[in-house]
């Protein structure tokens, strides 16, 4: 307890000076997930505090980050738009879901993964992360624009016949389920025709339009109207607040100027009384448990999305170990992974059952309160409580923030989330891969494949995909390399210094084969072939496997083949120097003394021969 108190006043100047960075950036990333600033308030609340409390990295500063907003965004928008639009009845649902992925890194510090998330490869990493910047930007045009598609009459009306067809379809679905439908009685159907009414279809299409204007494809989609029905009151708060954010960087770092971007557009909006846009109202008090979660849980509504619950947790765990790895340079600390993994888990799971949104180690957070003179877990508990104080004192003030301000915010955020490092890469590295007449590099094959993926089409499936790919290539490059060095590609190679004494009369029958290396899935094909090159005088081969040190079970089964189509042909097949390993995996499927009996297994090359010689000579 003394050691928690050792640096009070530089933990609080620390703790206050993130609470402050972390206050625009919470609420513009609660409105880019689709639940409202509040819970992005509520997110930064309650991670940074518990993260700190229960974590293993002493100066991390946690809450909502860009790519666990990103992601966020995709699941409240996929079950929201699954409950009909409506997201009082899906946050039971959507909150449930952040609490498995808070839940699921807990259980991945529990087992201590904690140091294996190294091992993802950059690639997937940098292809993410640029897509997570380009998402932002493309989702954020139409609100810096001032276009909402659901107030846009026109555009809400061309849904119309699919929402009566939707809203019918609904009624006879219930009438089925009552077990009230029959084909001889339309009596109780017709009862209720008077439910389709204008303003049910009306609140239908405007769902449907708002459904079809998510997401980075719709943001592309509506980009011609936005431009049609361009709101300039908006527009010019959003480019005011990035030429602030740019700027005030120039004239002075210790005064953050997403902040100082938030205050001044905010006020110039109020002073001026302006008519703009406000974001949602944030609710006064203190956060409450939304028991939902647990009285309303059904596991059917969120099956689909377990999957999703885990990448969060898994992008979570890399987000904030990444940020202990900077923490750690910076302060010359060694962080624990694991018990970083479960702090973030709780943060998270405590965040959600208070409708939160997920977080993690926030980099430029933490480097602020480092800088500030943070130096213990006090640090990111008083940037909790700091945020707290905002929401009970400041919540009325906030809620006049002007929308386009906040997406003014997320457009420098997305612009600075990207990974140029590794797109300044590309001209650089070596072209591995052609297509034809074009070559590419398969490190930027790859990154390409889950930007595109992740942008256009699913985050999960595209960090999946990379996954893959990364491994396949990985496996192909090291088992070409190891192949290479195996020496299985060539039959007559050249004799060993023991070999060149080999009495004449078993040159013509005898031949010798050296496996230098691993037998693996990579060089079983070349293996496989040697059969093929052996003459049809040959009445007995020598392998020499003394430098044969790993045989998988592709390399097994190979042998396997191998040998019964010699035998086949009447050759013999002598081992020398199998070592323990490669000898282990033929005795579990009795390829010795199956196939080789002992007395066909050597210590060493002048054994074998010797023993040969006296075959010979009976």
């Amino acid at each position: 307890m003394k050691q928690f108190f050792s640096n009070l006043k530089g933990d609080a100047f620390g703790g206050i000076t993130a609470g402050v960075v972390a206050l625009p950036l919470a609420l513009a990333f609660g409105v880019s997930s689709g639940l409202g600033p509040s819970a992005g308030l509520y997110g930064a609340i309650f991670i940074s505090f518990f993260a700190a409390l229960f974590g293993g990295t002493n100066t991390q500063i946690s809450g909502p980050t860009a790519p666990m907003t990103a992601v966020s965004m995709v699941l409240v928008s996929g079950i929201v738009a699954a409950n009909n639009g409506d997201i009082g009845i899906a946050l039971p649902a959507i909150l449930t879901v952040f609490l498995i992925a808070g839940l699921f890194q807990i259980g991945l510090g529990l087992v201590g993964l904690g140091k294996y998330i190294k091992y993802i490869p950059y690639p997937v990493v940098s292809g993410f992360m640029t897509a997570i910047g380009v998402i932002i930007l493309l989702t954020q045009i139409l609100p810096s624009l001032g276009y909402n598609p659901k107030e846009d009459l026109d555009y809400v009306n061309t849904f119309k016949a699919q929402a009566k067809e939707l809203v019918l379809r609904n009624i006879l679905n219930n009438e089925a389920g009552d077990g009230v439908l029959v084909l001889k009685d339309f009596k109780s159907t017709i009862e209720k025709a008077p439910l389709i009414s204008p303003e049910k279809i009306f609140n239908e299409s405007k769902t449907l339009a708002s459904k079809e204007a998510s997401g980075t494809v719709g943001a592309l989609k509506l980009l011609p109207r936005a431009i049609k029905n361009i709101n300039w009151l908006e527009l010019l708060l959003t480019v005011g607040t990035i030429l602030i954010i740019y700027g005030f960087k120039r004239i002075t770092s210790i005064i953050p100027s997403t902040l100082v971007a938030l205050i001044v557009m905010t006020g110039c909006a109020i002073i001026f009384n302006l008519d703009y846009i406000p974001i949602e109202e944030i609710p006064s008090g203190l956060p409450m448990p939304q028991l939902a979660i647990f009285a309303q849980f059904k596991l059917a509504a969120i099956t689909p999305y377990i999957f999703t619950g885990f990448t969060l947790a898994l992008l979570g765990a890399i987000d904030s170990l990444l940020t202990s790895v900077v923490a750690d340079n910076m302060t010359k600390t060694k962080h624990n992974p694991n018990k970083e993994l479960i702090g973030q888990g709780v943060g998270n799971s405590i965040a959600s059952v208070f409708g939160g949104i997920p977080g993690a180690g926030a980099t430029i957070r933490t480097v602020v309160n480092i800088n500030s003179g943070g130096k213990t877990k006090l640090s990111g508990m008083i940037a909790g409580v700091m945020l707290l104080f905002v929401l009970l004192v400041l919540g009325p003030i906030a809620s006049k923030i002007p929308s386009a301000v906040l997406s003014g915010i997320l457009i420098t955020v997305g612009i600075g989330v990207m990974d140029y490092k590794g797109l300044k890469a590309i001209p650089a590295l070596p072209k591995d891969l052609a297509f034809g007449p074009l070559k590419l590099s398969s490190e930027v094959l790859i990154m390409l494949i889950v930007l595109f993926l992740s942008t256009f089409w699913d985050l999960i499936f595209a960090v999946g995909i990379g996954l893959i790919i990364s491994c396949l290539m990985f496996m192909k490059k090291i088992g070409d390399l190891t192949a290479k060095d195996s020496g299985v590609s060539v039959l007559k190679e050249q004799a060993w210094p023991d070999e060149k004494n080999l009495p004449s009369a078993l040159k013509e029958t005898v031949f010798i084969k050296h496996v230098n290396g691993p037998l693996f899935f990579g060089s079983t094909s070349d293996f496989l072939q040697l059969y093929k090159q052996i003459p049809d005088s040959a009445t007995t081969v020598i392998f020499r496997l003394g430098k044969m040190p790993y045989l998988d079970q592709s390399g097994l089964y190979a042998i396997e083949d191998m040998i019964q189509d010699l035998q086949t042909k009447g050759v013999e097949v002598l081992f020398v120097n199998v070592l323990r390993q490669p000898r282990y995996m033929m005795e579990r499927i009795d390829i010795i003394p199956g196939f080789v009996p002992e007395k066909q297994i050597y210590i060493n090359f002048k054994s074998c021969v010797n023993g040969l010689i006296k075959q010979h000579a009976k």
